[in-house]
C-alpha cells in the first residue's frame, strides 16, 4: 500500500458516522460468541484489503458480526470468507486458500476487497442512510486504485452502491438502474471499468447450491480476462 491507501484505511477505521452501527459492532465485540470467547474482537469499521495497484476491485455487502468484525479483515473468519478465499486462491488472486486472522500471512494478488458498508450491521442489513454515509469511501477507493480495470459486485446491494458511484462520476445514467443477475456484465461508459456481478458468497447462497464453486469460478475467470 502507499500513503494514500493507508490514509484511506485509517479514515475508514476511525469512522464514527453511524451511531447504530458503531453501537452494534461494539456490543458484539463485548458480548462475543461463545466459540470465540478468547478473541479480542476488532469491533470497528473494517478497512479495505489488498494492494493499491491492483486491477480488480471486489465489492461485498458488509462485515459479518463474528467474521470481519471479529478479525478486522474483510471476509476473514467466517463461512463466506472460506468460500471466497478458496475461489480467489484457485484463480491465482490470493496466496492462500484459508483466511483465519489478520496475521495468517494471506495476501491478495491484483485485487482489492472492499464493501458497501464497512461496519457490521444488525441482521446483516445496513439502512439506506448508512449505505449513503459509507458511499464516499467507495469513491475514494476507486480514486486510489489508479490501475483499476474491472469491478466485481457480490450481490445486489454492492451493485447499487457501485452504480451510484458511477453515476456521480458521469460513467453511468441514473435511470434505468442496472438489474442485478448472477453473471451479468455492465460495460457502462467506454472509459469506465466494466462491472460484473455474482451472487453473494453468503452461506444462504453457497449452502443451498444457489451459488456453486463452478458458478463463481466462471465469473472470476471472466473478470480476470477482462481488459479495459
Amino acid at each position: 500500500m502507499n500513503d494514500r491507501f493507508d490514509r484511506l484505511n485509517e479514515k475508514i477505521v476511525g469512522c464514527e458516522r453511524c451511531d447504530r452501527l458503531r453501537e452494534h459492532c461494539e456490543q458484539v465485540a463485548r458480548e462475543k460468541r461463545a466459540s470465540f470467547r478468547g478473541w479480542d474482537y476488532w469491533g470497528r469499521p473494517v478497512p479495505n484489503l489488498g494492494p493499491m495497484d491492483a486491477r480488480i476491485l471486489i465489492v461485498g455487502l458488509a462485515p459479518a458480526a463474528h467474521g470481519a468484525n471479529r478479525t478486522g479483515r474483510m471476509f476473514t473468519g467466517d463461512r463466506s470468507g472460506d468460500f471466497l478465499f478458496a475461489a480467489l486462491h484457485r484463480a491465482g488472486l490470493s496466496t492462500q486458500a484459508e483466511a483465519t486472522s489478520r496475521d495468517d500471512g494471506l495476501e491478495l494478488v491484483d485485487c482489492v476487497i472492499t464493501a458497501a458498508a464497512h461496519c457490521a450491521p444488525p441482521g446483516n442489513k445496513p439502512t439506506r442512510e448508512e449505505l449513503d454515509a459509507c458511499s464516499g469511501y467507495l469513491d475514494e477507493t476507486l480514486d486510489a486504485m489508479e490501475s483499476l480495470g474491472v469491478v466485481l459486485c457480490l450481490g445486489g446491494i454492492a451493485l447499487s452502491a457501485t452504480h451510484a458511484v458511477y453515476v456521480r462520476r458521469g460513467w453511468a445514467e441514473a435511470r434505468p438502474k442496472p438489474k442485478f443477475a448472477h453473471g451479468a456484465e455492465f460495460p457502462f461508459a467506454p472509459t469506465a471499468p466494466p462491472v460484473f456481478c455474482s451472487y453473494h458468497v453468503s452461506q444462504q447462497n453457497t449452502f443451498t447450491g444457489r451459488l456453486t464453486e463452478a458458478m463463481f469460478d466462471e465469473v472470476l475467470k471472466r473478470v480476470k480476462q477482462t481488459r479495459r
